[in-house]
């Protein structure tokens, strides 16, 4: 009996202690879940990273790549982009490539600010034809209505980066350029045209045109036109009367003077009254243009004898070909009267209106 006695008090202090050390440890467990918990959201975190991690020697550029087809991602994760990699790379997006100038709208909108340098294959000069040649478009014409002379001409100088037509009979497409030898007062309504009606073109300056019209020439590159040039002094015995240094100032000083004003690089040069020659246009080429002729011209750069306005439209529209490079003297009060409705009807037919590049 006594035994019973002293072994109750026994067994109760046993059962506290086992109380005790639970408790404690209950206490423990409790105060290590934060630190697994937070050891949990790390390790996820480094899951994610090593998921949109490349693996491919990409050095992260595939995270940046921009949505393409406009929907919003509702994956937090997707949208931790910083602002400045945002704008980067939207930036990135709009960047100018090759396949902007052929738009299937027909219409170039690649932003013409700075120009276009391009790195030609240099040509050997020596023992190359210096006989001057005049260039016009003749009257044959092919099963397309193009001009016989400019298939021919473009196949004998195109070697030299030389363009008389666009040798596409697929496409109907028109290419429209305006020389800028003076100023006459219809360059603003010719652009106001083009503006209208969505159609860019390619401006042939001359030095002395640019340093007189400096707004214009602003204008000109704003709206999304190429600039192109047209030599220094306009030599009326042309380029090819001229020696191989006075040729290659006449493109380079008024190259420079259009980078340095305006911040343009020029690649299109018009030979002043259509004269040149083989050597002439292989020098073009090593100076790192093209050479622009035309399949379309009519006499409408006398100011004082302009020919009538329906006449000279019914003329142009009758001459419209696949390729058609059209050269229209700025000056011409006529061409800036019949500008807008030449676009309608050569549109009216199913051509297309591009900027020659």
């Amino acid at each position: 009996m006594q035994i019973v006695i002293y072994a109750i008090p026994l067994l109760c202090v046993i059962l506290a202690g086992i109380g005790v050390v639970r408790a404690f440890s209950d206490k423990n467990s409790q105060d290590q879940e934060p630190m697994d918990s937070q050891a949990s959201i790390s390790d996820i975190g480094d899951e994610q990273e090593d998921e949109n991690s490349p693996n491919d020697g990409s050095d992260g550029l595939l995270a940046d790549k921009p949505e393409e087809d406009g929907t919003k991602d509702t994956d937090s994760d997707k949208n931790t982009e910083k602002p400045e990699e945002k704008e980067d790379s939207e930036d990135a997006k709009k960047e100018f490539t090759l396949a902007d100038l052929d738009n299937p709208n027909g219409f170039d909108e690649r932003p013409a600010e700075n120009g276009f340098v391009l790195e030609n294959e240099q040509i050997d000069l020596n023992g190359l034809d210096t006989t001057c040649l005049d260039w016009g478009q003749g009257g044959d014409l092919d099963e397309y209505n193009r001009p016989a002379g400019c298939m021919q001409y473009q196949e004998k100088y195109g070697m030299y980066n030389a363009h008389f037509i666009k040798d596409e009979p697929e496409k109907k497409v028109i290419y429209l350029t305006m020389d800028e030898g003076y100023e006459y007062g219809c360059s603003d309504r010719i652009m106001d045209t083009l503006k209208e009606k969505n159609v860019h073109v390619v401006f042939f300056v001359t030095k002395p045109y640019a340093e007189q019209n400096p707004e214009l020439v602003k204008r000109m590159i704003a709206e999304g036109h190429e600039v192109g040039n047209h030599s220094v002094t306009h030599p009326a015995a042309g380029l090819p009367s001229q020696d191989i240094e006075t040729q290659t100032n006449e493109i380079n000083e008024n190259h420079r003077y259009i980078k340095e004003q305006f911040g343009y690089d020029m690649h299109l040069f018009r030979y002043p009254a259509g004269k040149f020659s083989q050597q002439s246009v292989a020098l073009i080429n090593n100076l790192n243009y093209k050479s622009v002729f035309w399949s379309f011209a009519y006499l409408d750069y006398d100011v004082e004898n302009q020919p009538d306005p329906a006449e000279s439209l019914q003329k142009a529209i009758s001459k419209l070909h696949p390729g058609a490079i059209y050269l229209l003297h700025a000056e011409s009060e006529t061409n800036t009267q019949i500008l807008g409705d030449f676009i309608d009807q050569a549109r009216a037919q199913g051509y297309e209106f591009k900027v020659f590049e």
